[in-house]
């Protein structure tokens, strides 16, 4: 004779596997990057270039562009370079540029490259004036091969000679910038 006390706990599995699927259907989860965390009527940015308080020569417009770009591509978002007639700002400054050399050749010349860059980033909604997202000890560190001048530290060889490496740099940190904002890390 079948065992009646089994059934009902078998058929009371089912019920609570069917509950909990349908439950965990709608649990929230997206791909990363897909989702925003910027109010809705947040449409257009303006991305003024970023200050630069370091002696590094233009290095803020390849970082602006590059945030610009990403944002762009992030988001159903209009990006202006100036702040009028926006939802929102991005603010940004470069406070630091460090270059260290990290790897060295048999010869004690440097073949590697640590560079450290350091910023300030506020994105200000400008109908509520409150900071949606801020990170003012922004850091960021790389590392790259490069062609030395002579074996000495030559912040020229890094930024002359290998401007790809700048270009790289640039676009993680505008894709680490732009991840943290619409993520809301």
């Amino acid at each position: 004779m079948p065992n009646r006390a089994y059934r009902p706990h078998r058929q009371n599995w089912w019920v609570l596997a069917l509950l909990v699927g349908a439950l965990t259907a709608g649990c929230g989860y997206a791909l990363a990057g897909r989702g925003s965390f910027l109010p809705d009527y947040v449409e257009t940015i303006g991305i003024p270039l970023f200050e630069n308080d370091t002696a590094f020569f233009e290095v803020e417009q390849l970082l602006t562009e590059s945030v610009r770009t990403e944002f762009i591509g992030r988001g159903s978002y209009q990006i202006v370079p100036d702040e009028t007639d926006v939802d929102a700002t991005l603010i940004g400054r470069i406070v630091l540029i460090d270059l260290q050399p990290s790897s060295f050749t048999d010869q004690q010349q440097a073949s590697r490259y640590t560079f450290t860059l350091r910023a300030s980033i506020v994105l200000r909604d400008l109908r509520t004036e409150e900071v949606i997202w801020e990170n003012s000890s922004l850091v960021f560190t790389e590392e790259y091969d490069v062609a030395t001048s002579g074996g000495a530290l030559d912040a020229s060889a890094f930024f002359g000679q290998d401007t790809n490496a700048l270009e790289r740099m640039a676009s993680d940190f505008a894709s680490t910038v732009i991840s943290s904002i619409l993520e809301a890390f």
